[in-house]
């Protein structure tokens, strides 16, 4: 028993970093607050190419693999890559907590769902059970597509695995088809997945391009100058 409670201080003490993982338990409570108040006074979000795009019932494989493929994702940059694990919960939490305060302060939904399905197969059957248990509401920025940015920006950027062609290229595709499949299993308007798009570009540049190591090397950097110059000015300084 002494060798198994060893072996979980060192599991603890070596993945501490997992305690990220609680803010989910904030952002579900929260999410699921909404989707219980948010029903039917809210602003309807919709645009006219909405109504040009049909409803495809098989998207629906790669809108419910988006829940694998945040999870694992999480997971495996965890277990091998912290810097980018870090990296990684910085993007998603960041849009993740935005999306909550917009659906609070602005409640907001949509009607594009279809009334009924034209066909009865295990993928309408699928979309009827993520209807009933995901309402039409709490919208922008898309989540889904979010995220699924997050997590391929994460994977392009580790270093176990951005030469990692085919990882590479397997994330681009489910990408692209989660993307899709939100807007073609009417579950969002193009509109969430335009704010989505947005916000993921502003949040990379926080994350990403501006390097808070590079940040912090450059403040030493100017710090040690500063000081430099003093100590120079003061050799310079006629003695009293």
């Amino acid at each position: 028993m002494s060798g198994f409670k060893k072996c979980l201080q060192k599991f603890w003490e070596t993945n501490k970093h997992f305690t990220l993982m609680l803010y989910f338990i904030i952002y579900l409570a929260w999410f699921v607050f909404l989707e219980k108040h948010v029903t039917t006074h809210f602003h309807v979000i919709h645009l006219d190419i909405d109504d040009y795009i049909p409803f495809c019932e098989f998207f629906i494989v790669p809108y419910l693999l988006w829940f694998a493929y945040i999870a694992v994702t999480i997971v495996y940059m965890g277990f091998k890559d912290k810097k980018e694990y870090y990296n990684m919960c910085a993007f998603l939490f960041s849009g993740m907590t935005l999306f909550l305060i917009i659906s609070t302060v602005f409640p907001n939904g949509h009607f594009l769902r279809p009334i009924s399905f034209e066909r009865d197969n295990i993928f309408t059957q699928l979309c009827a059970m993520l209807y009933q248990t995901d309402t039409a509401t709490n919208l922008f920025p898309s989540i889904h597509v979010y995220n699924s940015i997050g997590v391929h920006l994460a994977i392009t950027n580790s270093e176990r695995t951005r030469y990692n062609k085919p990882v590479r290229l397997a994330s681009g595709i489910l990408m692209v088809s989660i993307i899709l499949s939100t807007v073609f299993l009417k579950q969002h308007s193009v509109f969430d997945v335009i704010t989505a798009f947005f916000t993921a570009f502003v949040v990379y540049l926080l994350v990403y391009v501006r390097s808070w190591d590079k940040v912090k090397e450059n403040t030493l950097a100017r710090k040690a100058k500063i000081q430099a110059r003093k100590e120079e000015l003061q050799k310079h300084l006629p003695e009293f």
